[in-house]
């Protein structure tokens, strides 16, 4: 590898602008691929496998509208008077201006319509009740009224009766009368008969006086009676015409009779049917009380009436939503005329909008690195050079990185993470070859052989120390985090092109920069052989003599150990308190907008309402609706019961048509990241509800819980994560170092680190210490993934500091001297750009401490105090006190184990040694040439 990097060194530094323009053709092209194919960035984080995607991957078939994404948007007064009619009329016409006017929108939720919608239930309800309540008396009266009008027939019919006997008497009678009007007027014709007789008798006699006198008395007799038999007759006829119409009368009064007990059958079934209604109606008005009372603890308007929150719902997921349209959503609602009004968005509408942010911390972390280079190395020109192609491998890595944004999920985390690598590492490479390179120089090494020698040797230390970074970021795919990976793959891909650039263009532009690489009285140090070889005495007189610091540490090594340790002990201790979760609108700065929608929400409504919980209830097949109404009662009832007093509100959010899956807004009590909330998760998930016979499992999804599975999961692979990474670190070093002690001192060094940083991480960011001094406003759960990555990252960084150092003193300790010796050699030699690359690894992370993401700032302040502690006090500090302890044991190894441990050269020894003899061997030539030319003359 040495040899193949001097070569690539010695072919960049004499065709300088050839590989020059390589580099500039691939800025070009990343560039090109940027525009084209770059895409939307999220810092919404999934984890497959949790109950939260798999709720979520179903919700988005079955229930499409209950997983799209949505934000809020605020309207107040600001000053705690009542919004007016105009304020909320210009509200409600501005949000529902969104529908058509941004694409992305696909339906708002009105608070004042919503808000009147709920009062319009609430007085239904109430005079439903009204009306149940007073349906028993209501009963009782139309029984009452019923018996009456029953009382009423009866006695109708009683009459009716009476009256049908008076008419059979009547009718009896006048049929008597008319036999005996029929016998005597039979007698009357048989007298009238025996009369014509009578005159026939006397008309033979010759109608004696006497006789006819006599028969015409009886004549007018009979015609007398005949004349009182007719009117009997008449008498008869009227009476039956009475009687008759009696009868008519009678059958109408039937009718009339059987009709009203018709009506009265009805009535009184309609009644039956409506008091036997009551018990079902009384449940289902229950069940419809009992549902309007689960929201109770919801409200879109707050209680004085000055502030209001409006839901916008988009067609796709939060952080598939151009940041244009969101922009826009938010530009519309400012600009629409409130009448005095102001509108405020949630962190959902207000951070997915942004764009880069502002930068003035990493500028100010490159301008201290810049004045440390320049203070190491006198000039201008050879300080900006490191910066100068950290820069180039920002630009290809970030780019490069964000050119696969459209077709991975990325988060603004992840080009983040690599552009805060690509600067630290990118000067520290650049740095290590330039120092080699200016140290070949000093040594009266041509400007090329130097070139490519600091390529070959540093080269190779910087392919060997990035690989190790590599290594370890890579191995967070290990983990089974997709988010984590991509975080890891793209951060890597930054460390990769740095290294690149490290060993391709920095030997270019070196062999470019001709003498202002160093200035001029350092060039007047080494201007004849002579003072070249009195600067060799020297620096080997200085190497082997401990100074400053050093010094103090092998006087008292034990001592050293001991305090260095318990300094560490207490700085990790808060580390046992640590809580893992992912930042919330509670947790950004109070300047923010998004801390600002969320105080105000707070205030009015309280913390839970910006950290809804989804709740999902597969519940059984074939139920009907009343049975559905029963079990949301039922799951919802269960919810409240489960959540207690970390419950403010339940919704029932709907249903599938075959009523087989229920959604349920649950809000918090407490934000999203508190360990209430927390806990309520878990509680809620383990809630079972008998419905319809079945046990029914309650799920919860949503952003708040996925971010609680996601901090949840980091926490299991951490300890694994954290073991590979050590084991990892034992046998590499094991290759670099052939040694056991001095591997198991770095990893046991690098666990001190890890610890370290994690607890002055917790302190400040979760614990509140000294939290005002980097800006932390309101502390919170650590990062969840975090102590992940700063286990990857500080692996790699430590693992370089430990080479640089330790290498040095090993090559010392093989060359012959003794243990104590080999240690300040080591020490001497590696100790100025050591100090120098630590230094601007600091300026670097710690630049990003005042970034604009929450997320970013801990992770700027953990890599920086983990470089910190690793550099100054593990390899600085106890590495050299233990080393000292240890003496020639330091580089003890099983000879069977040295037999199979391959040599690695790490930083190109042999062709060291190699190319000072032929340079040796070409000076003694050039001597001898002399003098031969000399003795000749």
């Amino acid at each position: 590898m040495a040899t193949w990097l001097y070569r690539i060194g010695e072919a960049a530094a004499r065709r300088a602008w050839a590989v020059i323009l390589a580099w500039v053709l691939i800025i070009a092209g990343v560039a090109g691929a940027y525009t084209a194919f770059h895409g939307k960035l999220s810092n919404t984080f999934t984890m497959p496998g949790t109950q939260t995607q798999q709720l979520s991957d179903e919700l988005a078939q079955r229930f499409p509208s209950a997983n799209r994404g949505s934000g809020q948007i605020i309207i107040t007064t600001g000053d705690g008077t009542a919004l007016t009619e105009e304020q909320k009329q210009a509200f409600s016409t501005a949000l529902n201006k969104l529908t058509t006017e941004v694409p992305a929108v696909d339906a708002v939720t009105d608070p004042f319509t919503t808000t009147s919608k709920l009062a319009e239930a609430k007085t239904q309800l109430d005079e439903a009740h009204t009306k149940l309540g007073a349906a028993p008396a209501q009963i009782e009266d139309g029984k009452k009224q019923l018996n009456a009008a029953a009382s009423q027939i009866e006695d109708g019919t009683k009459q009716i009766a009476d009256s049908e006997k008076k008419l059979d008497d009547s009718q009896a009678q006048i049929t008597a009368g008319r036999k005996q009007l029929d016998e005597a007027q039979n007698q009357l014709d048989d007298a009238q008969v025996q009369l014509k007789e009578g005159y026939a008798q006397a008309e033979a006699a010759g109608s004696p006086a006497a006789m006819m006198e006599q028969l015409n008395a009886q004549q007018a007799q009979l015609t007398e009676q005949q004349n009182a038999l007719n009117q009997q007759h008449d008498t008869l006829i009227e009476s039956q015409k009475q009687v008759d119409a009696g009868r008519a009368e009678i059958a109408s009064k039937k009718d009339e009779l059987a009709e009203g007990k018709k009506k009265l059958d009805e009535q009184r079934n309609q009644l039956q049917k409506t008091e036997s209604e009551l018990p079902a109606q009384r449940e289902q008005l229950e069940r419809q009380q009992k549902l309007y009372d689960f929201t109770s603890g919801y409200r879109m308007v707050s209680e004085d009436q000055s502030t209001a929150i409006a839901t916008v719902s988009f067609k796709k997921k939060i952080y598939e939503v151009p940041s244009a349209e969101l922009q826009k959503v938010m530009s519309d609602l400012e600009s629409a005329n409130l009448h005095g009004a102001t509108v405020q968005f949630d962190a959902n509408l207000s951070e997915s909008a942004l764009g880069g942010g502002s930068h003035t911390g990493e500028v100010a972390g490159m301008v201290i690195a810049f004045i440390v280079l320049m203070v190491m190395l006198g000039t201008l020109v050879a300080a900006g050079l490191p910066i100068l192609m950290s820069l180039v491998g920002v630009v290809v890595g970030v780019l490069g990185t964000l050119s696969l944004s459209s077709v991975i999920q990325m988060s603004s985390t992840a080009y983040t993470l690599g552009l805060m690598l690509g600067l630290a590492v990118g000067i520290d490479y650049s740095l290590f070859i330039l120092n080699r390179y200016r140290t070949n120089l000093l040594n009266g090494m041509p400007k090329v052989q130097s070139i490519a020698l600091a390529n070959g040797t540093s080269g190779n230390a910087v392919i060997f120390a990035a690989s190790t970074v590599i290594i370890a970021l890579v191995a967070l795919n290990v983990t089974g985090i997709p988010f984590l990976g991509v975080m890891g793959n793209a951060a890597a891909f930054c460390v990769v092109v740095a290294a690149l650039i490290a060993v391709t263009l920095t030997p270019a532009v070196l062999s470019l920069a001709g003498t202002k690489i160093m200035s001029k009285k350092l060039w007047a140090s080494i201007d004849t052989p002579q003072k070249i070889a009195e600067r060799r005495v020297q620096d080997a007189e200085r190497t082997e003599k401990p100074n400053g610091w050093l010094r103090l540490v092998l006087a008292r090594p034990l001592l050293t150990l001991v305090a260095g340790t318990l300094a560490l002990l207490a700085v990790a201790a808060p580390m046992s308190q640590m809580r893992l979760g992912l930042p919330d609108a509670s947790n950004y700065p109070s300047d923010s907008a998004a801390y600002k929608s969320y105080a105000l929400v707070k205030d009015k409504f309280g913390e839970g309402m910006s950290a809804p919980l989804v709740a999902v209830a597969h519940t059984p097949a074939n139920m009907s609706e009343e049975q559905a109404q029963q079990a949301q009662i039922d799951i919802a009832s269960a919810v409240k019961e489960r959540g207690g007093a970390n419950v403010q509100a339940v919704v029932p959010g709907g249903m599938t048509d075959d009523r087989t899956l229920m959604i349920f807004q649950v809000i918090p009590a407490h934000s999203a990241s508190s360990v209430e909330t927390e806990e309520l998760v878990h509680e809620l998930r383990a809630v079972t509800v008998p419905v319809q016979g079945s046990e029914v499992s309650l799920g919860i999804a949503g952003q708040t819980s996925g971010n609680i599975d996601v901090s949840e999961v980091l926490a299991q692979k951490l300890p694994l994560y954290l073991g590979v990474v050590m084991g990892l670190s034992f046998l590499v070093l094991i290759l670099v170092f052939r040694s056991i002690m001095v591997p198991l001192v770095a990893s046991v060094g690098f666990l001190f680190s890890v610890l370290a940083s994690f607890g002055a991480v917790v302190s400040i960011y979760q614990l509140g210490f000294m939290s005002s001094l980097f800006g932390v406003d309101h502390p919170g759960p650590v990062l969840s993934f975090l102590p992940t990555l700063l286990i990857g990252i500080l692996f790699g960084l430590a693992m370089d500091y430990q080479m640089f150092l330790v290498t040095g003193m090993r090559e010392a300790y093989v060359h012959g001297k003794d243990a104590a010796t080999a240690i300040v050699s080591g020490y001497n030699h590696a100790m100025r750009v050591v100090v120098a690359a630590a230094i601007i690894m600091i300026s670097v992370f710690g630049g990003f401490i005042f970034a604009d993401s929450t997320m970013i700032r801990p992770m700027g302040f953990g890599l920086a105090f983990g470089v910190l502690v690793d550099a100054f006090i593990v390899r600085m500090t106890l590495t050299p006190a233990i080393m000292a302890l240890l003496g020639d044991r330091a580089w003890w190894m099983p000879k069977w184990l040295d037999r199979l441990t391959p040599n690695m050269d790490v930083e190109g020894a042999a062709l060291s040694e190699k190319m000072s003899e032929k340079i040796q061997h070409e000076r003694e030539s050039a001597a001898a040439d002399s003098g031969s030319k000399l003795g000749s003359e």
